[in-house]
């Protein structure tokens, strides 16, 4: 009776583990990680869009529509993501000049970058879901989120004063 109690827990548990394992992504593994395309808008319905290189947040009409950019991403564990655009060929980094934190493009795989790797930690954000609406805080900034500017066709930036009514940082976040 005891090695049936024994086998039982020991087989829930090994489940556990299988489930968890296959649920959270680690780019450092030998398992490939898998990029998933993602809508985003802001609350004030706001879409993405590149305009000379750079991410900016707009209201798209008509044919216009078609300029929305989809965010590519790679889950890392179950609230922490890298985040890129155009296939995950170009990565949203967090990245420190001076007393300065901006929120820039890189060109960089998105499938080739590591939790392992300091130097890959500014492209890592913590995904926080807050009922319909999600914020994306950067992990090498702690502090600063993922925003976008009240007016439209301004670019996408970060912010450290997230309950200011200046910037929007919860957005609508569906998969693709």
């Amino acid at each position: 009776m005891e090695i049936h109690k024994c086998l039982g827990s020991y087989l829930i548990s090994l489940l556990l583990f299988l489930f968890h394992s296959e649920t959270a992504c680690h780019p450092s593994r030998k398992r490939p990680c898998k990029m998933q395309a993602f809508r985003i808008w802001d609350v004030n319905q706001k879409t993405f869009y590149l305009r000379n290189n750079q991410l900016v947040a707009g209201y798209l009409q008509g044919p216009n529509a078609e300029l929305e950019e989809k965010i590519d991403v790679v889950p890392i564990e179950p609230h922490t993501v890298f985040l890129g655009i155009h296939g995950g060929k170009l990565c949203l980094a967090c990245v420190k000049s001076g007393d300065q934190i901006r929120l820039q493009l890189e060109a960089v795989n998105i499938t080739d970058l590591s939790t392992n790797k300091e130097q890959d930690k500014r492209f890592t954000f913590i995904r926080s879901d807050n009922g319909p609406t999600t914020s994306f805080e950067s992990a090498a900034c702690p502090g600063w989120f993922l925003c976008t500017a009240l007016e439209a066709d301004r670019p996408v930036s970060l912010t450290n004063t997230p309950e200011e009514a200046v910037m929007v940082t919860k957005f609508y976040f569906q998969q693709d």
